[in-house]
């Protein structure tokens, strides 16, 4: 799945599928040798492909996965949910909608009997068991992984540039935008760049108290911290800090394995040019070490570490839960406790995946001996699962996916000097009242 808009928060926010998401949509029948026992599953990522048939075996039942790219999901799941006919049995949420969707109804109340699931919540990450309520609490929704974010980066350039390529002394001087920039600053001076683009410092902007965007009383929040992300980016492209490869195009995955031409845009990567640059760091959750780095990065594996950034943020992941209209709810129960909290099915998946799970019983057993070799040795696991208890689920709200790519595409268009930054928040403040009337916007 391939985003466009490199400052906007919601391609990244979909991007959070790109570990399993195909270009095409598919339609797949995993077929079991069983009673008849038929389960349907719709999801927007492939990544259930693999724990399907790891049903199927143990519970002799078939099952038949439709996969839709996640651009088209919700338009295509909507309405069968709505009106009952071929819905599927179990569905996916992603993180982009997953407020909205918990209010729906669409999903099974899994704290009422037999599911019981509130009696997980002390086995479970945080904001991950929290995502999954809707706003009276009831629990709709359950996930297997956490997808805390962090910044990668190249040891060899780090050795050479700052004198270490350890993770904590590295992450130290990341623990501030200040001390980020920097860092940012003696890279250039060295002939490299801090990042590939200016979308990367989108996480970081919200700052150490980040705030909803809609409060309680349906306040739009334009805090401080986010002001400064207008900021942060300019100084980005104004101080020459980056390679001007846009977020998701050819030149940002080809950085990760060498030089590349400098501000070549959205053109495909020339073999060689004139003009070439080194590209430090990459800010990606979990599931960019395995399905964006490693895929884009063979001559460069081993010279790649983790590490904080200035403020700790989370990217993407998937929630499953039980359409509430199924007539098979007992067997979708079953597949959702097996991806959920099933201890021997989830810790043979971490240790083949690297998948970082929200399970506790399973992280705390296998957390201290993770290492990647991708990482020259690194244990990652614990370091994300560290993030992601600083991670609050009540900074997410139903309106995030729209109000995201209103402020990134402003924010877009100060750094290209299209407008003013006074321009640009009122412009985005009069996209969002128009988007949503029931908002309170601030008076421009």
């Amino acid at each position: 799945m391939k985003k466009v808009l490199s400052l906007s928060l919601v391609s990244a926010l979909a991007l959070g599928a790109l570990s399993a998401c195909g270009d095409e949509e598919s339609e797949a029948s995993n077929n079991g040798s069983g009673d008849g026992e038929k389960l349907t599953i719709w999801s927007f990522t492939d990544e259930l492909e693999e724990p399907i048939e790891v049903f199927e075996e143990r519970h002799g039942v078939d099952i038949e996965l439709t996969i839709i790219p996640i651009e088209d999901y919700p338009t295509r799941l909507r309405p069968v949910l709505e009106n009952g006919t071929g819905a599927p049995d179990v569905f996916t949420g992603e993180l982009a909608f997953i407020k909205d969707w918990v209010e729906q109804g669409y999903w099974e109340d899994l704290s009422q009997d037999p599911y019981n699931a509130e009696e997980l919540e002390d086995d479970f990450i945080d904001y991950v068991f929290d995502m999954g309520r809707d706003s009276e609490g009831t629990l709709k929704a359950l996930s297997w992984q956490t997808t805390p974010g962090g910044v990668f980066y190249r040891r060899s350039i780090a050795e050479e540039v700052l004198g270490t390529d350890d993770p904590d002394e590295i992450g130290e001087r990341f623990s501030t935008m200040d001390g980020m920039f920097e860092v940012g600053e003696e890279l250039k001076a060295a002939g490299y760049r801090l990042f590939p683009d200016e979308g990367a410092v989108r996480w970081f902007s919200q700052g150490q108290d980040p705030q909803p965007w809609v409060n309680e009383d349906n306040e739009l929040l334009l805090t401080e911290e986010r002001m400064n992300h207008f900021d942060y980016a300019k100084e980005l492209r104004e101080k020459d800090m980056t390679a001007f490869a846009p977020e998701w195009s050819p030149a940002w995955f080809a950085a990760m394995d060498g030089k590349i031409n400098y501000n070549a845009g959205w053109d495909e990567v020339e073999e060689e040019g004139s003009n070439e640059v080194e590209v430090f760091s990459y800010a990606l959750p979990t599931w960019g070490l395995h399905s964006v780095l490693k895929v884009n990065a063979e001559e460069t594996a081993g010279d790649w570490a983790v590490t904080n950034g200035p403020t700790p943020y989370f990217w993407g992941g998937t929630w499953l839960g039980i359409y509430s209209g199924s007539d098979n709810k007992d067997l979708a129960w079953e597949f959702v406790k097996m991806m959920t909290h099933d201890e021997e099915f989830l810790t043979d998946w971490a240790l083949d995946t690297g998948d970082v799970l929200a399970y506790l019983p399973v992280t705390e057993e296998i957390k201290d001996e993770f290492q990647d070799d991708f990482l020259a040795g690194q244990n990652n696991y614990k370091f994300f699962l560290e993030e992601a208890e600083l991670i609050d689920a009540d900074t997410v709200t139903r309106y995030d996916q729209q109000i995201d790519t209103m402020f990134g595409s402003m924010v877009e268009d100060y750094v290209e000097g299209a407008r003013t930054k006074e321009e640009a928040i009122n412009e985005f403040y009069n996209l969002v009242r128009n988007a949503y009337p029931q908002i309170q916007v601030p008076n421009q």
